[in-house]
């Protein structure tokens, strides 16, 4: 099977980019340590300090869907007004 790339951009609401790569960074011990999460880094912008990528490679499309529906809806939720505008997301394969 061939593994996917998850590539997620976030847009911080104005004057929360730093609480948002703090919330985003501390999403990566649950992601890497998801069922059948392969690697996950969390990126910021050079040109914009609102701009952050998460790069995941899943071994499929599936597993990643299960890590977003095992995650707990309320720490989701608190994170939620730190973003600015609705995330944006989409599978890559090689």
């Amino acid at each position: 099977m061939m593994s996917v790339t998850r590539i997620n951009e976030f847009l911080a609401a104005e004057g929360k980019a730093e609480e948002l790569f703090t919330f985003l960074k501390s999403l990566m011990s649950y992601i890497s340590s998801s069922d059948g999460c392969e690697s996950c880094e969390v990126l910021q912008s050079n040109d914009n300090e609102h701009i952050f990528v998460v790069i995941e490679k899943w071994n499929s499309e599936h597993s990643h869907k299960q890590s977003i529906e095992n995650y707990p809806k309320e720490k989701m939720a608190a994170a939620m007004p730190l973003i600015g505008a609705p995330p944006k997301g989409s599978f890559y394969h090689s």
